[in-house]
């Protein structure tokens, strides 16, 4: 029995109180809203390479109702089209509201679109004119991949590297890129999981720079579209995604002839206003795309993962999701998409330990005390850690009286 409390541990427990006394969201109660899905039959299903257990606060990222494995989207919305994707985002590029979701925080694997990853982190270091020769291990990715032609002791500009990369989704582009950005390939990849850290995208973990299968490998809807955000925001990154052809130069002491490239995303031949993205395939990761667009003064991204090619291939289900997002309400919003500065006080376990803390000490200004859901681990694990302080103190052993 504790028969001393010191004053941290009331303020504590009142938090924890608080927490304990606060209704639940509506939202939480609700039962989850299922997808739209195609009919049919898969090729087979998506696999989730060594992803970590599920955390509350990483799926509440962005807003409470994302916290779901089933459907988001405002009351009363048009339903979204169905799509074979497992889960999917549509937000505004702009303002950063999500429109609508599926899943927006369960985990996927990438395939290349983690190309994205690799471009937020290193295009704005990288100068597009810097003359690179290509190395022996800069060819060291899985033979019959995707690849952008690069021949060993080849030299290539950065931007052609850029061009290979995104048009062609070449993961010999992806090695060189990551060893300028990082030393090495590695201290490239360290770099991409860095800059997925500041973006807060903290679902996402790169292993390789170019998205090829690997354990431990793993991301979500949500973060694709703060990955999205982020390149799309740059201007290079946004010329080289709408470039429809680009040419492989000449390598004369190789003696190697150049030769033209096409950019695989189709939604730029084919959708009115299209601003580019990223298709990728594993058979791990079935089918994944991000793509964007621009209608009427509004720009939408789209991304989706663990898709089927058929009835519809992953960027025509980009299509119908952007459609649907440009047919909602400019003011429709089911979360958003973070900001890297707020990224550690808005969506961290200690922001919500302080924010129930400061709720129980009366701290809120309209006098209501509400506690956001999210703060009960964080207040839990300030109870747990002052009674832990206490029995240190007072020389009692777990589970003793």
């Amino acid at each position: 029995m504790l028969r001393f409390v010191p004053t941290g541990a009331r303020i504590a427990l009142a938090a924890l109180s608080a927490v304990l006394a606060t209704p639940l969201p509506a939202a939480a109660h609700a039962p989850t809203l299922p997808c739209p899905r195609e009919a049919g039959p898969r090729m087979s299903e998506a696999v989730r390479a060594s992803a970590p257990p599920a955390d509350p606060v990483h799926r509440a990222v962005g807003g409470d109702e994302l916290a779901t494995s089933g459907l988001a989207v405002v009351p009363g919305a048009a339903k979204p089209p169905k799509v074979s994707a497992t889960s999917w985002v549509v937000a505004d590029l702009d303002t950063g509201a999500v429109l609508g979701a599926c899943g927006a925080h369960e985990y996927g694997t990438p395939a290349s679109v983690q190309k994205l990853l690799l471009a937020a982190a290193l295009i704005g270091r990288l100068d597009p004119k810097q003359v690179v020769t290509v190395t022996p291990e800069d060819l060291d990715y899985e033979p019959g991949s995707s690849a952008a032609g690069l021949v060993e002791g080849g030299r290539y500009t950065v931007e052609d590297l850029w061009l290979g990369l995104i048009l062609v989704s070449g993961n010999d582009a992806a090695n060189v890129l990551a060893r300028l950005g990082g030393g090495d390939a590695a201290g490239g990849v360290r770099a991409m999981n860095a800059e997925a850290a500041r973006l807060g995208a903290y679902q996402t973990h790169a292993v390789t720079p170019s998205g090829l299968d690997a354990p431990g490998q793993f991301t979500s809807a949500y973060d694709l579209a703060l990955i999205a955000r982020a390149c799309f925001a740059d201007e290079a990154f946004r010329r080289y995604a709408l470039t429809r052809e680009a040419r492989v130069p000449d390598q004369p002491r190789k003696k190697v002839k150049g030769f033209q490239i096409g950019n695989q995303n189709l939604l730029i031949f084919n959708y009115a206003g299209a601003l580019g993205g990223k298709t990728g395939y594993t058979d791990l990761a079935r089918h994944t795309y991000v793509g964007a667009a621009e209608r009427d003064g509004r720009r939408l991204v789209v991304s989706l993962l663990g898709a089927e090619s058929s009835p519809l291939s992953g960027w025509q289900q980009g299509a119908a999701l952007l459609d649907w997002g440009f047919a909602q309400p400019r003011d429709a919003a089911v979360g958003r998409l973070i900001t890297p500065g707020e990224t550690a006080a808005g969506a961290s376990p200690s922001a919500a330990a302080a924010a129930a803390a400061g709720a129980a000490a009366g701290a809120d200004s309209d006098g209501a005390g509400a506690v956001p859901l999210l703060a009960l681990g964080g207040a839990v694990a300030a109870v747990l850690g002052v009674l832990s302080a206490i029995r240190r103190r007072r020389g009692t052993r777990s589970g003793g009286a």
